[in-house]
């Protein structure tokens, strides 16, 4: 495939202060394809109508590939069929089926999306609509982690089984689950944190000695979304008193509860990390952030959320090549290696019950937030703080078992977690995605009956009943009495007739309209539409209504007839 083309509605790549990971990963993912995917051209479909030189600053600012970026709109589905793909950094599927569906043959291209977390229900609830839509298995929804893989087969397991007791299903697809992990910039991280004068100048500021450790966390400081610092703050105090050693433990993020967490914070490193000098780092800073990964001896993540899926902070710390200690928990124990690239330490969690029933119900009615939700599961999910302890420790008391491990993570990070190696993963699925599509569909089956979404369906056909009649093609138009085709002057002056104008035709083709109903009264809609071309038919009927809504077209004295629909081309 020499072209690819996303589906990114917001366009832009730059992120405010406090992003989210997904954001993060999804804007270098596009660059990464632009860059080591090897296309001719990157179609970015967006909401903005972007020019392709706003998109190149935000997808390749350094001109460092030959790869053209191009614009396009979100609805077209001419684009991605000429790619062959149609990548979407979110899970939801749906929406975009029906779309090939109602516009173009299902096997025209594959739609790939990407699940960056499951813990919310109602993301869930959205992933699963793939059940029912036209979803088929030449799409594929892109796993970071084994557990993500496993969760997901599960769910779809279980959505097949009440279809089948529900509805006696007997068909099922679903896309497919392949695993590709994140990745992360190895090079940029690697020469970032190779900084003698970086490390210099952050531990001389905080007063941090040669031959004393700084252990670093980096990420969101969300106790309710990220982890329960107390572990944390328990598990380097624990290692301090046990190596004799002073230590440093920095957390390089931010606090989306503002100043009341960051109170919270303080408190919890006082009472359960009193002889640790605990330093809280602007992680928006991104010169700062680079400064930490080369002041760093051990990086600490002891992660207990359900939000998390892959965990991209653990890759970056190896990256810089250091060894990592962390929670035998989701994505992470599948990025490191126990005992080899650091230390992944037990967690516990709770079986089911009727209480996490409850929290469950008490969300999907709205009276329990996501972020109480999934906090109180954390709040019940433990991590060896023991275990943690001595692998700092192990840490602390030995440079060099800290020197070997960060050399193996490094390697790890470099072959495993870099963009080359993964946007590879991402074309050889794209591959074998075009060859099942070209296998299943060889016999070209009968155009399906269901082309839109019997559930969301399509508001001026929904709802036709509504109204007193429907325009058709035997609908004749006059002017209103007392209206001349130069009516329209006054539509300029009033923003109100001006809103939500989307959806009919310009300021010139509804002149037009005027004009030849001026010179031919009772003109059929029908005739009408034979004066512009195919292509602007639906536009030009919602102007004819548009245009009586604004009082300046007459209806009335038509016949009664079919709803005027305009024949696609090719259709």
């Amino acid at each position: 495939m020499s072209e690819l083309s996303v589906f990114h509605p917001p366009g832009h790549l730059s992120h405010p202060d406090n992003p989210f990971g997904k954001d993060i990963a999804n804007a270098q993912l596009y660059r990464a394809l632009v860059r080591y995917g090897g296309y001719q051209r990157m179609h970015v479909l967006n909401q903005l109508g972007l020019a392709d030189e706003q998109l190149m600053q935000g997808l390749d600012p350094g001109a460092e590939s030959d790869c053209a970026i191009s614009g396009g709109s979100l609805l077209s589905t001419d684009i991605p069929a000429r790619c062959g793909v149609l990548l979407r950094g979110q899970p939801y599927l749906s929406e975009l089926a029906w779309l090939r569906r109602s516009a173009a043959s299902e096997d025209s291209y594959s739609l790939v999306g990407l699940i960056h977390t499951i813990a919310p229900p109602a993301i869930r609830e959205s992933i699963g609509a793939a059940a029912i839509a036209p979803v088929a298995e030449w799409d594929a929804l892109v796993c970071t982690s084994p557990c993500v893989q496993q969760s997901m087969v599960q769910m779809f397991d279980r959505c097949n089984d009440h279809l089948v007791e529900r509805l006696g299903a007997r068909r099922f697809t679903r896309p497919q689950l392949p695993i590709i992990p994140l990745a992360v910039d190895v090079e940029a991280i690697a020469r970032s944190a190779s900084c003698a004068e970086s490390r210099l100048r952050l531990r001389g500021r905080h007063s941090i000695e040669d031959g004393e450790t700084l252990v670093i966390w980096v990420g969101r400081l969300s106790f309710y979304e990220k982890a329960f610092p107390q572990a944390m703050f328990q598990a380097v105090q624990e290692a301090a008193r046990m190596s004799g050693q002073r230590v440093h433990f920095g957390l390089c993020g931010w606090f989306p509860g503002g100043d009341t967490d960051h109170k919270r914070y303080l408190q919890a490193a006082k009472i359960y990390a009193p002889d640790v000098n605990v330093i809280f780092w602007d992680g928006n800073n991104k010169d700062l952030l680079s400064d930490c990964w080369a002041a760093a001896d051990i990086f600490l993540s002891l992660v207990d959320n359900i939000q998390e899926t892959f965990g991209l902070t653990p890759v970056e710390a190896m990256a810089a090549g250091l060894p990592v200690v962390v929670s035998d928990w989701d994505g992470y124990r599948s990025t490191v290696r126990q005992g080899l690239d650091g230390f992944l330490i037990p967690t516990l969690g709770a079986p089911g019950s009727r209480l996490g029933r409850a929290m469950a119900d008490l969300h999907a009615l709205g009276l329990e937030n996501y972020q109480t939700y999934v906090g109180s599961v954390a709040q019940h999910t433990a991590v060896h703080v023991g275990r943690a302890a001595e692998a700092l420790r192990a840490l602390i008391t030995s440079p060099e078992k800290r020197s070997a491990m960060g050399a193996s993570a490094a390697r790890r990070a470099r072959d495993c977690f870099s963009w080359p190696v993964v946007v590879n993963q991402y074309n050889e699925l794209f591959e074998d995605l075009a060859v099942r599509r070209q296998s299943v569909f060889s016999d070209s089956p009968a155009r399906p009956r269901t082309l839109v979404s019997p559930l969301r369906g399509e508001p001026f056909a929904d709802f036709t009943g509504f109204s007193t009649q429907i325009l058709n093609p035997s609908t004749r138009l006059t002017l209103r009495s007392g209206q001349s085709n130069a009516g329209f002057d006054r539509v300029r002056q009033v923003d109100l007739d001006r809103v939500f104008g989307r959806l009919h035709g310009t300021a010139n083709e509804a002149q037009r309209v005027l004009e030849l109903v001026a010179a031919g009264p009772g003109l059929t809609a029908a005739k009408l539409l034979q004066a512009f071309p195919p292509a602007r038919g639906e536009f030009i009927i919602l102007t004819i209504v548009w245009l009586a809504k604004l009082g300046l077209l007459d209806w009335l004295e038509s016949s009664s007839g079919p709803p005027l629909i305009v024949q696609k081309p090719g259709a």
